[in-house]
């Protein structure tokens, strides 16, 4: 493959984006192009989504890379000549640059497998923004004996030509909490009459801000956000319900811990306050994405072999399903410069093509050395 035919790739992706665990068309033009060049596919099960091999004659070990192929419920708007077809879908977080970066790299690597070492495995993850697709590759047993695993995701605040690389907490941990608080209806009018419960929601969505401001440690990271709620549906009655929802993000495990620890207990000691009863519910997301200190060093060498500049990648409190391959094993989650200047999930996104055969070169070049170290 060329780097224009990769190019039109990529802009055939973006024309037909699909969501999460709806990436029929994706996963089968990815197939078509791994059959057209002979690379290995594993049986994964799975509707969508694909892992591909490229196994070398020669021993070494076995490396994962690792792409995310779903897209956004988002009306694009940004004016390019191959913008997305499908109404009110679009690729505004980079996954189809993602796709098309690694089949670069798969068939890359494919081109020079005679002098390969140990093997490669090949990632197309479905559904990373409903969070589910990383645990549905990894639940396959196929990835069971990767030993590192490096993963893409494209940044529009670095040209074409840098990478953003990283040793540590790279992405939050993230979770939802949903609480549900009961009191008793009434008529407006007569509100002694009833237990109220909108003052408690109110209390409560004044108090939760306490746990990052008094609880967590001013020089660790976490963010507690109530983005939902909802009581009543008129103006002259008292509900017998409210409800509110909404994250929290840590990089720390034990500030993980605390943070719930610290909602539950508040949310209790309103319902209390307030006369009211309530529903706690917490909902433990993906895990911090903890970038490997010497696998970074390994990346940036590569970058630098294969003429890319290197730059140190922001943390940020979004999350990324990620983290569920570095439970098996070390990674590296590495930020590719796109340009373009909109944040993800903004309707006006876009990934500067030029990106995308450096980047491929890269991850296939990284792949095979990491392969080929024997310990």
């Amino acid at each position: 493959m060329t780097e224009q035919e990769l190019v039109l790739f990529y802009q055939d992706l973006h024309r037909h984006p699909e969501l999460g665990l709806e990436e029929f068309r994706t996963t089968e033009r990815v197939k078509q192009e791994l059959r057209r060049h002979g690379v290995a596919m594993l049986d994964t099960g799975l509707a969508t989504g694909v892992i591909a091999e490229i196994r070398g004659e020669k021993p070494g070990r076995t490396i994962g890379l690792r792409c995310d192929m779903d897209a956004l419920p988002i009306t694009e708007e940004t004016g390019l000549p191959y913008a997305s077809c499908e109404k009110g879908k679009m690729h505004a977080c980079g996954h189809d640059f993602h796709t098309a970066c690694m089949l670069g790299a798969a068939l890359m690597l494919k081109e020079r497998q005679d002098s390969l070492a140990g093997a490669v495995r090949v990632v197309f993850q479905p559904a990373e923004e409903t969070v589910d697709g990383a645990a549905q590759m990894m639940a396959t047993g196929l990835l069971s004996d990767v030993e590192e695993f490096y993963g893409i995701h494209s940044y529009p605040y670095f040209e074409a030509g840098t990478l953003g690389i990283k040793e540590g907490p790279v992405m939050a941990a993230s979770d939802r909490f949903a609480v549900t608080i009961r009191g008793r209806g009434a008529h407006a009018a007569q509100p002694n009459k009833g237990v109220d419960p909108i003052p408690a929601l109110a209390a409560l969505v004044q108090s939760v801000q306490t746990v990052v401001s008094r609880n967590v440690d001013p020089f660790d990271n976490a963010v507690v956000t109530v983005a939902h709620v909802e009581a009543g549906n008129t103006y002259n009655v008292i509900p017998t319900e409210a409800y509110l929802e909404g994250t929290a993000r840590t990089l720390n495990p034990d500030t993980r811990e605390l943070v719930r620890r610290r909602l539950e207990r508040i949310c209790e000691s309103v319902a209390a306050a307030y006369d009211c009863g309530i529903d706690f519910e917490y909902e433990r997301g993906p895990d911090a994405v903890i970038n490997d200190a010497a696998l970074c060093e390994a990346a940036r060498e590569t970058a630098r072999e294969t003429g890319l500049k290197t730059e140190i990648q922001e943390n940020t409190m979004g999350a990324e399903d990620f983290s569920e391959f570095l439970k098996a094993c070390p990674g590296v989650f590495i930020r590719v410069g796109t340009g373009g200047g909109y944040p993800g999930h903004h309707p006006r996104y876009t990934c500067d093509p030029a990106a995308l055969w450096p980047a491929a070169r890269f991850f296939a070049s990284l792949a095979r050395k990491r392969a080929a170290i024997i310990k």
